[in-house]
């Protein structure tokens, strides 16, 4: 613990006593609507459980004119809060929870319109808002003091007001969207009104020992909200005495990779936004910036930059990220990758998930603690150690059964070994770090450049065995497109096509001037390859069936990120719903989907991001021949490391 003296540290925030300085920040999760759920408790507690101080949980509505997840707006709210509060009280961790508003960004309980500063609408909006009256702003200030009294009677420690991100104190800030002409528009001091307002109002509705404070920060566009001005707003707060501390946070609705950014930035790439916001501010501050060690934080907290860091997607991979760091078994502590894929990705097409923890959203069933020993302890052969493979041996080594795991390449990792190397992607790659170490501290049995058959896993005399062979890219001459599979790839024999996994085994190579990289699957994976190009210096046309740049990853922020990379460069176009026709040296020939229009496109280079080929031999040779066998991850359908790593741990789950 003498490692992390500044971190296991005691803070009071108001009246309340943090017991040290790791807070996991609010997060969308999607797993509970409305109120609190078994679901929600069971996530929260493993974490609570793992050693963070305080926990905000996600945006709390205040108000039926604006809805996303959980919901503090009827007094039906303070029994399910109440049952989450009394789990977690045991663990000493402190809880507080958002209270929000969307204004234009999200629709009304009965899914009419939704309330906002103004009549414009937001950016991934349809129809646009109301408007709101100074009755409605009234009715409003008021819905949050009731939220707030709400919160506390359910034994809440405190509540914070999101005030940023672009949601509707942000457009009430805004000089751009803020238009009114009344007490609530135009100067500075009638912008933040609503705000102070709110804040007064939760004041005197919950007791003095009831922690407040704001979420805030600045646009990642200064002209629709400055950091001068969030510094200033944030000042004004603090003299008025309204707020107890600040969770400085930077990037909004119009460009929300700025708020959760992947492996493609930095450690702490927050903090000249952050330090600017916090000038002058005295109350405990908070910050945020892809901190995912007790090791980074530490640093941020011994350069004075805040008093709390957040730790949020660390402990959604490691629940027990803190407890294991405390403990001096930090090399334990799976990591986070930073791909956003479940965590982000996961709340914006249903529920969060991680891929790199299968646990989370289904902790009551899945969580780590649950795991007991076999009652009767099986042979078990996995055969194949990529990620699938490894989680497979890892959970049944947990569970006390006797595991060999035979791998055919020198290394264990898989096809990861080729993608980490890929720019932007180095991260993917600590999965499989982390799992093999694992692996070989619980005393799986190991064996490298040993390829089997069916007969050989027979050999073994195993009782259960978990095929995880992983899939292999297709060739070129056979690579056929989802959208005109009928259609034969002419390629000239002197054209340099590669697959992106051989692009990826020679990212530094020299690929001309011009490339094309055809994307049939719309994942991470051509994003490194156009990255890999660029950075080459080649002019990188993208074609690709979707009907937009990698639509499997766009929720996660990771295509914003990457486009903005990529234009900054000049030397990026996008071609969408095409295929490819033909391929010859120095060129290639595309053609919509729709239509005969045919364009020649320059590229020295033509990579191939098509689908993979499972490769499943073994599992067919052993059917009907093995007591308990399973298939998973890509030898069961080529996927990416989310459903690779769950279907690993939960086949080793149905061990019986």
């Amino acid at each position: 613990m003498s490692m992390y003296r500044r971190i296991f540290s005691p803070l009071r925030i108001g009246g309340i006593e943090i017991p040290n300085r790791i807070v996991r920040t609010a997060h969308a999760t999607r797993l509970a609507q409305g109120y609190v759920n078994d679901d929600l408790i069971a996530y929260h507690l493993e974490r609570a459980k793992g050693g963070a101080g305080l926990s905000i949980l996600e945006s709390t509505s205040v108000h039926p004119s604006s809805t996303f997840s959980l919901s503090a707006a009827d007094d039906g709210a303070i029994a399910p809060m109440r049952r989450l509060a009394d789990a977690i009280a045991p663990t000493g961790m402190k809880l507080f929870t958002q209270l929000w508003h969307g204004g234009y960004t999200d629709p009304a309980a009965d899914g009419g319109l939704p309330w906002a500063v103004g009549p414009l609408p937001g950016r991934y909006s349809v129809a646009p808002p109301i408007p709101m009256t100074t009755e409605q702003i009234g009715e409003l200030v008021e819905a949050y003091g009731k939220a707030a009294a709400r919160m506390q009677a359910a034994g809440l420690h405190g509540v914070e007001v999101l005030a940023g991100a672009g949601y509707l104190f942000s457009q009430f800030f805004s000089p751009v969207l803020n238009q009114r002409d009344d007490a609530y528009g135009g100067s500075f001091e009638n912008r933040i009104r609503a705000l102070l307002e709110t804040l007064r109002a939760i004041r005197a509705a919950t007791s003095p020992d009831f922690a407040l404070g704001v979420r805030i920060g600045g646009s990642t566009d200064a002209r629709i909200l400055s950091t001068d001005d969030v510094n200033a707003i944030a000042l004004r707060a603090q003299a008025e005495g309204l707020i107890d501390f600040v969770n400085i946070t930077h990037g909004d609705y119009y460009f929300h990779v700025e708020r959760y950014a992947g492996m493609d930035r930095p450690v702490g790439y927050q903090l000249p936004a952050s330090d600017h916001v916090s000038q002058g501010i005295t109350v405990p501050r908070i910050i945020v910036g892809r901190y995912a060690t007790l090791d980074d934080a530490e640093q941020a907290l011994k350069e004075g930059h805040a008093e709390m860091i957040s730790i949020v997607r660390g402990m959604i991979a490691d629940p027990m990220l803190v407890a294991k760091a405390r403990d001096g078994r930090g090399t334990e502590v799976r990591p986070c990758i930073s791909c956003n894929q479940g965590c982000i990705g996961g709340v914006f097409t249903g529920r969060m998930r991680c891929a790199v923890n299968a646990a989370v959203g289904d902790e009551r069933r899945l969580a780590e603690d649950l795991i007991v020993a076999a009652a009767q302890p099986r042979k078990v052969v996995v055969v194949g150690g990529g990620v699938a493979g490894m989680e497979a041996a890892r959970v049944a080594r947990l569970m006390g059964h006797r595991v060999t795991l035979i791998e055919a390449a020198s290394d264990l990792g898989g096809l990861l070994n080729t993608a980490r190397h890929l720019p932007k992607l180095h991260l993917i790659g600590d999965i499989a770090i982390w799992l093999e170490s694992e692996i070989y501290r619980l005393g799986v049995d190991v064996r490298l450049a040993t390829y089997v058959e069916a007969d050989e896993v027979l050999a073994e005399q195993p009782e259960v065995v978990i095929v995880a062979t992983g899939s292999q890219p297709v060739d070129a001459g056979e690579f056929r497109q989802t959208a005109d599979p009928a259609a034969a790839l002419a390629i000239a024999p002197d054209a340099r096509v590669l697959t992106s996994f051989e692009l990826g085994m020679e990212s530094r190579g020299d690929f001309g001037k011009t490339a094309l990289v055809f994307d049939d699957v719309g994942h991470y994976e051509a994003i490194g390859c156009c990255e890999a190009l660029i950075e080459a210096g080649a002019e990188v046309t993208y074609v690709t069936r979707h009907q937009m740049f990698a639509p499997a990853v766009e929720g996660t922020g990771r295509t914003q990120a990457a486009l903005q990379r990529f234009y900054k460069a000049g030397n990026f176009r996008i071609v969408t719903q095409s295929a490819l026709v033909s391929i010859e040296r120095g060129s290639a020939q595309i053609r919509s989907l729709y239509g005969e229009r045919t364009e020649t496109v320059a590229a020295e280079t033509v990579v191939l991001a098509g689908y993979r080929q499972s490769q499943n031999e073994v599992w067919a040779a052993l059917r009907a021949r093995v007591p308990q066998l399973h298939i998973v991850g890509d030898a069961l359908s080529a996927r990416d490391i989310q459903p690779a790593i769950r279907e690993g741990h939960l086949a080793a789950r149905s061990i019986t």
